[in-house]
């Protein structure tokens, strides 16, 4: 998706509804849209923050500001890629609140990568399980497991009014990327599946603007990855072949640059369907049907 015209609100606090403000980090890329969007909860004496962000100490300070006199009671982290988690630990020295939320999570890898790579920071005081939540004045904010794009990728619902922040696994701008070793396309399947079962008034991602219509979005992700699963076994019906052999077909006229996320796209496809039973490959990796 195109990038909206500027000027962009970088360092501003949006008021999203009455519960709910924004402020967008300045770090823009090809993996973050206009940047990481930190949310803050509440607005009544004591808040909380959600996916704070990159360590720049100009987003730390548009934070600060925004916050006010409020205490913080609870800094919550969807995942650790560098572009949501790294500000956590220094807002937590200014504020004293604890980091809560996701598992840490560091995966070392020299394969090229189509998002931010792991924080090696991240050090939480407490790790939320599927179901638990936090809670401040006038909110509530509960945890869901959505393991996929991250095997730790938590979203948190605002329970009083319908919101759902869903991080990286639904965002408002571009499908997730599920990136092999840690990312796993089964897994994303069924988080979309737990998401699709809900009925959460709107989404708020980490990246794009709200959601209006959360169900028919996932129903729609859900069905252009069948596509691609549905494009990978015609092909190999057609013969066997290596990764790179699939992108031609699959992504006609895609920019040299995005070519190896594709691949890797495929590669997530893959491993899933072997895992089904429905493909499998050899040690020169060549892909067959099973």
């Amino acid at each position: 998706m195109a990038l909206p015209p500027k000027p962009w609100p970088t360092g501003m606090a949006e008021q999203c509804e009455p519960l709910v403000r924004r402020v967008l980090a300045p770090n823009p890329s090809p993996y973050t849209y206009t940047g990481t969007q930190t949310y803050i909860v509440g607005n009544a004496g004591d808040v909380a923050l959600i996916d704070p962000g990159p360590a720049d100490e100009a987003h730390i300070n548009a934070i600060l500001a925004a916050i006010g006199d409020a205490k913080v009671v609870a800094i919550m982290c969807t995942h650790t890629h560098r572009d949501h988690s790294p500000a956590a630990a220094p807002l937590s020295e200014r504020t004293g609140a604890p980091v809560v939320g996701c598992a840490p999570l560091v995966i070392e890898s020299d394969l090229p990568r189509s998002d931010e790579a792991f924080d090696t920071t991240y050090a939480p005081d407490r790790v939320l399980e599927d179901g638990e939540a936090m809670t401040g004045t006038g909110w509530t904010l509960r945890a869901l497991h959505t393991p996929g794009h991250t095997s730790n990728h938590l979203c948190f619902a605002l329970e009083e009014s319908g919101a759902l922040f869903t991080g990286d696994h639904v965002m408002g701008w571009s499908t997730s990327v599920v990136i092999p070793p840690d990312g796993d396309m089964g897994d994303y399947m069924k988080s979309l599946d737990k998401l699709q079962a809900r009925n959460d008034r709107v989404y708020y991602s980490a990246h794009g603007e709200p959601i209006e219509k959360p169900r028919q979005l996932v129903r729609g992700m859900m069905g252009h990855r069948r596509q691609r699963e549905n494009q990978i076994l015609r092909l190999l019906g057609a013969r066997a072949r290596t990764t790179p052999e699939f992108i031609p077909e699959m992504y006609k006229g895609l920019d040299e640059r995005l070519v190896k996320a594709a691949q890797m796209s495929v590669t997530a496809h893959l491993l899933d369907l072997e895992k089904r039973g429905m493909v499998s490959s050899t040690s020169e990796g060549i892909w067959a049907l099973a």
